[in-house]
């Protein structure tokens, strides 16, 4: 792990040794930035966004933190002592940082397993619907008349539009939460 302080980050930002720290970076698990205000912080999630060209996650609790909550592709913002400023500009929100290994681990898998699915169906559903009415402009020898009355369309949209997700969203969870915080290693198969 690397500690940076923010006179270090000062000295990093201000004497162009940008390229050098995200070297050193590379080579770490973690780095932590202490001590520093919230536009070095921000600045140091650009820099990562912008260089390594990775996906970047913040997490903060205060009012100073929340420069750095927007910058990042995903931000947490835990709610505590010091206000709500970090939860309001949060993609999500979680009462204490313990929460977060959940959040990551069980919901961040289950959402991108849904989503996986729910894009398949997608194209199913408009695939077929589609095949269903070319096909039709053969028989009817492409006259423009629809097959379908209008209000039958919107129902079939409307149906298997938003019954599906609500269904998956509710009832999918293809490995239980307990099996998925025990082998945390399942998280890169999403990846």
């Amino acid at each position: 792990g690397l500690v940076v302080d923010g006179r270090t980050l000062n000295i990093i930002f201000q004497g162009g040794l940008e390229k050098k720290f995200l070297a050193l970076a590379k080579h770490c698990r973690t780095v932590l930035c202490c001590r520093s205000t919230p536009l070095q912080k921000s600045m140091v999630v650009k820099l990562v966004r912008r260089q390594l060209q990775v996906m970047t996650l913040s997490i903060g609790d205060g009012a100073n933190d929340v420069s750095m909550i927007q910058a990042a592709d995903v931000g947490v913002g835990i709610s505590g002592q010091e206000g709500m400023q970090a939860v309001m500009a949060s993609d999500f929100a979680i009462a204490r940082f313990k929460h977060l290994k959940k959040l990551l681990l069980v919901h961040g898998h289950w959402c991108y397993a849904r989503l996986a699915k729910m894009v398949i169906y997608f194209f199913y559903k408009n695939v077929s619907y589609v095949n269903l009415l070319f096909w039709y402009q053969f028989f009817c020898g492409f006259s423009g008349s629809t097959m379908i009355d209008y209000w039958q369309m919107i129902f079939f949209n409307l149906f298997f539009t938003s019954m599906p997700p609500l269904l998956f969203g509710v009832l999918d969870r293809h490995v239980s939460a307990e099996t998925l915080l025990g082998l945390p290693q399942l998280y890169k198969n999403g990846q």
